[in-house]
């Protein structure tokens, strides 16, 4: 949530970048905890993830170019 504004309004890339990053951080200490109690709530949170880790790749490729 966070991370449209750092990044879009404000061109804070660097700083949207280690928000997305602790967020990538959290949503996989979430599948990991829910994985014991339910292993479908575990794979739900895959998709997540993923779409996380392709919004870090591009902030990222970004935050490079633009240094």
């Amino acid at each position: 949530m966070w991370r449209g504004r750092l990044f879009f309004r404000l061109h804070w890339i660097g700083v949207a970048f280690l928000e997305v990053s602790l967020l990538w951080i959290f949503i996989l200490s979430t599948a990991i905890a829910f994985w014991p109690v339910s292993r479908m709530a575990g794979w739900l949170m895959v998709p997540y993830l993923a779409w996380v880790t392709i919004a870090a790749s591009l902030n990222a490729a970004i935050w490079r170019m633009k240094a």
